[in-house]
């Protein structure tokens, strides 16, 4: 099975820089998924039907998401509609969508699993708990799981790749939109990343106009994100080739300029 994963995709700039790299370097037949985090499509900051739609019909499976999740008041009945969008599986009893999700294509299956860190950010039920208890779940049903962790501390998120090191396929961190330098095969064979990076702008913070980010800095004001538009887009992600036992047998990050 060979799969793409890319970081989270930032706006309209995102989707743009996906489209261009997806046509560059990528066969029709090449890759068996591509999958990507989803939560910042709609204007940076939350997803809809509309712009989970769009990088669909550029070949995406589905995507995993975070804390931003339903910034978009539109995505309660659409993630229902769409259990491609796969939310935190971490949210409490209650919130709309599935936090895991399986798809199959040509025989083959892979689980997406998405979860939510808590260091640092808004709490939620403990992702190491709910994850063994959908893994239970998920148990015979599938060749491959992946793991999405979205989450500031690199400690939870290392901490993760080794509570579930040689039982799922991977565990890749996103949240920080910056890829991190410590790709790598954990003992039992698990892959692992802190951080995948984002598809977004370049000249920019994290993706958002860097005069927005600053002036937030300097002054301490709360600010409406405004999506950096020019400029090379930034494409971070990760390509998985897994074998028939679910393991990563290799690895390749992406870190390019388009």
């Amino acid at each position: 099975m060979k799969i793409l994963y890319f970081g989270d995709i930032i706006s309209k700039k995102g989707i743009d820089g996906l489209k261009k790299y997806l046509e560059k370097f990528c066969g029709k037949d090449d890759y068996d998924f591509i999958f990507a985090n989803g939560e910042n499509l709609a204007g940076g900051k939350g997803i809809n039907k509309k712009t989970f739609l769009e990088i669909k019909s550029l070949g995406v499976s589905g995507v995993t998401t975070g804390n931003h999740v339903y910034d978009k008041k539109e995505i309660y009945s659409q993630i229902i509609e769409f259990p491609e969008i796969v939310r935190p599986l971490n949210y409490p009893v209650g919130a709309p969508g599935k936090g895991s999700y399986i798809f199959e294509k040509k025989g083959l299956k892979i689980a997406l699993v998405s979860l939510c860190g808590r260091v640092f950010m808004k709490p939620l039920d403990c992702p190491f708990k709910k994850i063994e208890e959908e893994l239970s779940k998920l148990k015979g049903k599938c060749n491959a799981i992946i793991i999405d962790i979205h989450a500031e501390a690199t400690s939870e998120k290392k901490a993760l790749g080794y509570f579930l090191d040689g039982r799922v396929s991977g565990v890749l961190g996103t949240h920080t939109h910056t890829q991190t330098n410590d790709s790598q095969l954990l003992p039992k064979g698990t892959f692992f990343i802190s951080d995948l990076g984002m598809v977004g702008a370049k000249d920019s913070i994290l993706g958002v106009k860097k005069e927005v980010i600053i002036n937030h800095f300097l002054t301490g004001l709360p600010f409406a994100i405004e999506i950096a538009e020019e400029g090379l887009t930034l494409v971070n992600g990760v390509e998985l080739i897994i074998d028939d036992l679910g393991k990563v047998v290799e690895y390749k990050t992406i870190n390019i300029e388009l």
